[in-house]
């Protein structure tokens, strides 16, 4: 169903430029400007396409497919982009945390998204979610901590491009290291959670009577009696002590959890690399614990293509870490929507639709596409034609036979996810 080993999810830069050429300068020719009436500005005066009134420039010249689409974007779908950079920050001494949410992004049913940053020392208090918790570093280093149900501890200390997950109710608390502390992003497994409701040890203390938390602990409950009224949230902690030594101190007398929580993606190669960019899978195949979370980390080089497919198996929630790309969506009707993206801006495609992202910049293309699932899984739409019989493949395209005979050539791709 997907391969990653040939040509498969990265297209040829070079072949791209080609089509491209070819698309302007066929201009109001059918090809290339399908729709009846036709549509983009390829078909319109310079008068009648102008924009005098009030505009956000700065906005505006960020995401120029909404402005200009091609001509070949047609209908109207849900908006597939949201960006961290225009949502609103929560800051507390220690750090400071923004979301996006089926609140402001309506279609991103399956995954909410979370940007936060932990200063050195600044800490996440002691919490847990009704969700599961899938993180990557994104700047710095930060120590976490959890227990499994058998009350197994795990502290470990992440970086720059490491992974986590926290399965749903289990414990866990954050903390920025070092002289800089650190950023990441995080993904709920649920559209409508977020960060700010999640659930709180000093909440909860605060609102448990003290007889109960004297009975619980074993405590006189005067003991309890300066734990705060307000939650911690976020907060100033003392620098962390030395990793060794926390992890000494959590450690439980049944051991290890039996899968780790973190993930180092640095150390792990490819899973496809090609001259168009590459592609690290990251799912229950070689990170257990993350059963409801598979990813891709893809790097597209400057004029590499994203090729154009699916997803069978579930939604997908993009976020775009480096350079500037675009993508565009293929549903029903027809419909198709291209919208642009740069760093820090979320993307989302509904489970079944088409869609393709193009490297639009000078630099390399970064993104996560994370799905929720188990496992990775797509189909392309160059193999499918590949593995269609020829006769039907003609009648479609209405292509010659030398075409026909390089599509072909796509069917022989050894599944690497299989």
């Amino acid at each position: 169903m997907t391969d990653l080993k040939r040509r498969s999810v990265l297209a040829n830069a070079a072949a791209g430029a080609v089509a491209l050429g070819a698309t302007a300068a066929v201009k109001a020719a059918e090809f290339g400007n399908p729709d009846r009436p036709l549509q983009g500005a390829i078909n319109s005066s310079a008068v009648a396409n102008a924009e005098p009134g009030p505009k956000n420039a700065l906005l505006r010249d960020q995401l120029p497919s909404f402005t200009n689409p091609p001509p070949t974007d047609v209908g109207g779908m849900a908006i597939p982009w949201a960006s961290f950079n225009l949502a609103h920050k929560r800051i507390q001494n220690g750090g400071w945390a923004r979301e996006v949410t089926t609140k402001a992004f309506p279609i991103s049913k399956d995954i909410a998204g979370v940007n936060m940053r932990l200063g050195p020392g600044g800490v996440r208090e002691l919490h847990w979610h009704q969700q599961a918790e899938w993180a990557i570093m994104v700047s710095g280093e930060v120590r976490i901590t959890t227990i499994d149900s058998l009350g197994r501890a795990e502290v470990a200390d992440v970086k720059t491009g490491d992974l986590w997950y926290f399965p749903p109710g289990l414990p866990h608390s954050l903390q920025g290291l070092g002289a800089d502390g650190g950023e990441f992003v995080l993904a709920f497994d649920n559209g409508a959670a977020g960060e700010f409701n999640t659930l709180m040890v000093s909440e909860w203390l605060a609102h448990t009577p003290p007889d109960i938390l004297a009975q619980n602990f074993g405590i006189p409950a005067d003991k309890f009696k300066n734990i705060p009224l307000e939650q911690l949230w976020i907060y100033q902690g003392a620098p962390a002590g030395p990793l060794a030594a926390a992890q000494a101190y959590s450690a439980s007398s049944a051991g290890r959890p039996d899968h780790p929580f973190i993930f180092r993606t640095g150390a792990m190669a490819p899973t496809l690399r090609q001259p168009g960019g590459e592609v690290k899978i990251i799912d229950t195949r070689n990170f257990p614990i993350s059963k409801t979370v598979a990813a891709a980390l893809v790097t597209l080089r400057p004029g590499g293509l994203r090729e154009m497919h699916w997803h069978p198996d579930a939604d997908e929630w993009q976020y775009f870490i480096q350079g500037k790309g675009s993508m565009t969506v293929f549903n029903a009707g027809p419909a198709a929507q291209t919208v642009d993206f740069n760093p820090g801006d979320v993307g989302y495609v509904e489970k079944n639709l088409g869609h393709y992202v193009k490297n639009t910049g000078s630099t390399d293309l970064v993104f996560l596409e994370l799905f929720k699932s188990d496992h990775f899984s797509e189909v392309t739409l160059s193999q499918w034609l590949a593995n269609t019989p020829r006769q039907l493949v003609k009648e479609h395209l209405q292509v010659d036979d030398a075409t026909l005979d390089v599509i072909h050539k796509l069917k022989d791709r050894r599944d690497v996810l299989a």
